[in-house]
């Protein structure tokens, strides 16, 4: 045991060299299949002997393995039962033992597990919490505090439910009342210690967490023990929000101390309790409000204080959009002082801000675009002004017009004071939220955003003046995208592309943020209102321009460092289409050398997927030139990035593969992709959660183009083996489907009949579970898919055989439980058109449902006419070519699937000669009853009246 635990210990410290890293967590991943191995992680992070960025990295590995290897989708433990209760009993009394940041990776990990069990399979967990509460011992309370705090803190973004109220109940009945004791104990003892600076911080790091802990236990409902306290707790919060003591105060600008992050989360426990609990809480709120408003007047403009700038802030706009409250603020006096001692000193540049302009560019950016600063001053401060000209518009646009018109003459000669009265306006000129796709949709009626723009900005984009003054000029374009006509626009198109030249990271990079967004706008109709024609001319160049920007720097963090970039270029690739073809060298010189650095150290995801996306825009747009170049180009870059397993890469890999091999689907399968049959037969590719739907859609490409090799190397069974693992999990349902169905249309009768019965016993096991609406829809479609191909030897008496081989007549319950009932719910056009090839067909040639099964001729009979009353219409095409990026913002290291929406795979028509199906329907049945004879016609006398009548349209 001393020996694996050395070993394991020896690998968690190799995984962080980056020259190790790869054959150490491979190492580790052969580790993870052997007994007790989150015990040895917990063994060595309770080690005090091994250094702490080891017992850090195996706090990380437990908290990875905890995640995928706790519980299944069915909340089945995954791993032994002895296990689990030793990881229950030790967990709580290591976190509390342990250093603040080892406390954090065992917190995600606790709560990982409280997803699953608690409560009712970890009920004894509040209590043990409560009974390590000491009045006097802070770290023992920190620790007990961060656990509860990963655990409640679950609850803010869920919806009310029963279980959830079951668990809150079960939490507060246990848990409030001693929480709220030493809530005062805290209390007590930061007066008693208020000269004690190292007990001071200690209790204060508990007075934060608990505080946190509060909002937690609030979030849903006002706990009642709360509310019995409610004038006890109101006191102790405003001592707190005014509190100061110099021993806690930090020498670093930059660095907030305690005491601000405790008033920072009490503003947020204000805003909260302001938002849902104004009936109780109105009569305590004006003495926050007056506290709020001297905290914001008095605080100086260093970093240190900028969150708890920004939450009380965010408590005075909750106060603004109060109809209780707000009526304070409807006067100019109040209304000018709001102005010139709140908003105005947070909408200002700082020093600080220029400097992180100069030498942190990226974070400028990432920090002052609309919507990514939420935390920020100027944002809090513009919300808090918006919110108040919801409520008076007409005073604070007059208020605020005041200090703007004083600004602007001001910003004549001093550049800041101009910036100060664009941010300024900008706040009062939105209305509503800004969209991420077209910015500003409604303005204030009361000032006019493009004059503002002609007398005041547009000078500043084509002048020389700083950097900040060109950026302000790009921002208001930005946005104000979708208040500008077209031909507007196309004046300040040019000396927006000029910009993109500036040898300024800020500006060139708005520019092209500006440039991107633009080419996204489109109109009410959903057309794009830039096109490939408008931007032609100079694409190649503008592209070209864009890869040297990204490629200034060799190093690969360094490179991945700005999406913004990468994501002008997919953009331009998109509206360009099949223009691409023109320099599609070009770009893929530019993409795959790209492409082989960032795989080294893949650091920014929003970059990557950016760059696949881009590269999936060339494959789809780019490929009716020469796909086989296209796939001899990619293959190499590609095939490096299987083999060295860059596993962030890899999801992205898998769908460009697939999707070249769907621009093609007929032919043998080139020898290249033949090379990665064999490895996608193996288990080990699977294992990774993000790879499964992209890997499944490639092996449903691969299956067409080799099914004859499939078939003759004897790799039906292992095909199906991935099916059947993929059937077993709920999240994986959908992905079986996709591969079955490429297995039914490739693979002939004869190699697919032996495991067909099989086949079905999986699906009808699933069926008679609890299985979802999404499942039965895809069964139903698959069950038309198998009926529909009579003439590849399938068809409705081939699933009816199969099925009956199962149980006598369980045919007969599958089609009229199932299949008749959810064949209604198909929506998808080509899934309806399928159900009445499939009804039609089961009508004109099936012998079961000639003899055995006249009923269910009847019946299919009726379902296909009730199709055909709105008769499904295939259409494609139509805005195929608007490409909407997947939201990034969540995207893990190879946790979760991103869709590449330039690879988006196309609904499949299975029947696409079929243009018309009632024509179709009466064409085939016509001949089907010339085939048999007139029997058709004579089976309409099972059906009513109604039904002959309708029939005779198609069978007259």
């Amino acid at each position: 045991m001393a020996s694996d635990l050395n070993q394991i210990a020896q690998l968690l410290d190799a995984t962080l060299d980056p020259i190790k890293h790869k054959s150490a967590e491979a190492a580790l991943k052969l580790e993870e299949k052997k007994p007790q191995f989150s015990l040895q992680l917990l063994k060595i992070v309770a080690t005090e002997s091994l250094e702490p960025k080891i017992r850090l990295s195996g706090a990380l590995c437990f908290k990875n393995y905890i995640r995928h290897n706790y519980v299944d989708e069915e909340r089945n433990y995954k791993i032994p039962i002895e296990e689990v209760n030793t990881i229950k009993q030790e967990l709580i009394g290591l976190m509390i033992a342990c250093p603040p940041s080892i406390q954090t990776q065992l917190g995600e990990a606790i709560s990982v597990i409280a997803d699953s069990d608690f409560w009712d399979r970890w009920d004894t967990l509040v209590a043990d919490l409560v009974s390590r509460l000491s009045p006097n011992d802070p770290k023992v309370n920190n620790g007990v505090m961060e656990v509860a705090h990963s655990i409640f803190v679950r609850w803010r973004p869920l919806f009310r439910s029963d279980e959830l109220y079951l668990e809150i109940i079960h939490v507060l009945n246990t848990f409030a009342i001693p929480f709220l004791t030493l809530l005062s104990a805290t209390d007590q003892q930061i007066t008693a210690h208020a000269n004690d600076k190292v007990a001071l911080k200690g209790y204060f790091d508990t007075l934060s967490l608990m505080i946190k802990v509060f909002y937690d236990l609030s979030c849903q409902d006002m706990p009642p023990q709360f509310e019995s306290n409610l004038e006890h707790i109101s006191t102790l919060f405003h001592k707190y929000l005014t509190y100061e003591n110099p021993l806690l105060a930090t020498d670093d600008d930059s660095e907030a101390g305690v005491i601000e992050t405790v008033k920072a989360d009490i503003c947020e426990v204000l805003q909260l309790y302001v938002t849902k609990y104004d009936d109780d809480f109105n009569r305590f709120t004006q003495v926050f409000i007056n506290s709020a408003w001297n905290l914001l007047s008095a605080i100086g403009p260093e970093t240190k204080y900028d969150n708890l700038v920004s939450k009380a802030l965010h408590f005075l706009t909750a106060i603004a959009a109060s109809t209780t409250h707000s009526a304070a603020f409807n006067n100019e006096e109040v209304l000018g002082q709001v102005v010139e001692k709140v908003v105005l000193p947070n909408v200002a540049l700082r020093e600080s801000d220029i400097e992180m302009f100069e030498d942190e560019p990226i974070e400028y950016i990432r920090r002052d675009l609309e919507g990514s600063d939420t935390d920020s001053r100027r944002r809090a401060a513009t919300d808090f002004l918006r919110q108040l000209q919801g409520k008076f518009e007409q005073l604070v646009t007059s208020v605020a017009s005041r200090y703007i018109n004083h600004y602007l003459e001001q910003g004549k000669t001093n550049w800041k004071d101009k910036d100060t009265a664009i941010s300024l306006f900008l706040s009062i000129a939105a209305k509503g939220s800004v969209t991420a796709s077209h910015g500003v949709k409604t303005v204030n009626p009361l000032v006019n955003v493009v004059d503002f723009f002609q007398q005041h900005v547009a000078n500043d984009l084509v002048s020389d003046v700083e950097p900040i003054s060109k950026v302000d000029a790009i921002k208001y374009l930005y946005t104000f995208r979708s208040q500008l006509t077209k031909e507007q626009w196309q004046a300040a198109f040019q000396p927006l592309f000029q910009q993109m030249g500036s040898s300024n990271y800020v500006v060139y990079t708005y520019a092209a943020i500006c440039v991107e967004r633009l080419l996204f706008l489109t109109n009410e109709s959903g057309a794009r209102i830039f096109g490939r024609a408008d931007i032609e001319p100079f694409a190649k160049d503008l592209l070209d321009h864009l890869f040297k920007l990204v490629e200034k720097e060799n190093n690969p963090a360094k490179m991945q460092e700005n999406e913004f970039l990468m994501r002008c270029i997919m953009r331009v690739l998109i509206v360009m289409n099949t223009g691409v073809i023109a320099f599609v060298d070009m770009v893929l010189d530019h993409l795959v050398g790209i492409t082989n650095i960032i795989k080294t150290n893949p650091s920014n995801p929003r970059f990557y997927y950016y760059h696949f996306e881009a590269l999936g825009a060339v494959v789809s747009f780019g490929s009716s030139a020469d796909l086989s170049k296209l796939e001899s180009r990619l293959w190499e870059p590609f095939n490096l990035i299987i083999q060295e397993e860059v596993n962030e890469f890899m999801p992205y890999v898998f769908q460009i593969f697939a999707k070249l091999l769907e621009l093609n689907p007929s032919g043998a399968l080139p020898n290249h992709y033949q090379a990665l049959v064999s490895p996608l037969m193996l288990p080990t590719l699977w294992e990774t959660r993000g790879n499964v739907p992209a890997l499944t859609r490639l092996l449903a490409a691969i299956v067409p183009r080799a099914s004859a090799t499939i078939v003759a190397e004897n790799q039906v069974q292992p095909v199906l083996g991935i099916f059947q693992s993929l059937l077993s999990g709920k999240k994986t349902e959908q992905n079986a489907f996709d591969l079955l169905e490429s297995i039914v249309l490739s693979i002939n009768r004869s190699a697919l009949e032996p495991y067909f019965k099989e086949i079905l016993n999986l699906l009808f096991t699933k069926l008679q579970g609890n299985p979802s609406e999404s499942f039965k829809l895809r069964f139903v479609r698959f069950y038309h898919l198998v009926s529909a191909k009579v003439e590849a030897g399938l068809g409705a008496d081939f699933f009816s055989n199969q099925t009956d081989l199962i149980q006598d007549k369980l045919y007969v319950q599958i089609y009229l439980k199932i299949v008749l009932p959810v064949s209604e719910l198909l929506v998808r056009p080509v899934d309806r058109k399928l159900a009445v090839v499939s009804f039609a067909k089961s009508m004109g040639d099936s012998a079961a449902f000639a003899q055995r099964y006249q009923k269910g001729w009847a019946l299919t009979c009726e379902a296909m006419l009730k199709m055909l009353v709105n008769a499904p219409k295939v259409t494609s095409g139509a805005g195929d070519d608007l490409v909407n990026e997947a939201d990034v913002d969540d995207i893990g290291f190879g946790l979760g699937f991103t869709p590449l929406n330039t690879c988006k795979k196309a609904a499949r028509d299975d029947y696409p000669e079929i243009q018309d199906v009632t024509v179709w329907v009466r064409q085939y049945l016509a001949e089907a009853n010339a085939r048999h004879n007139g029997a058709i016609a004579s089976y309409m006398d099972r059906l009513t009246d109604e039904g002959r009548q309708a029939m005779a349209t198609y069978l007259g």
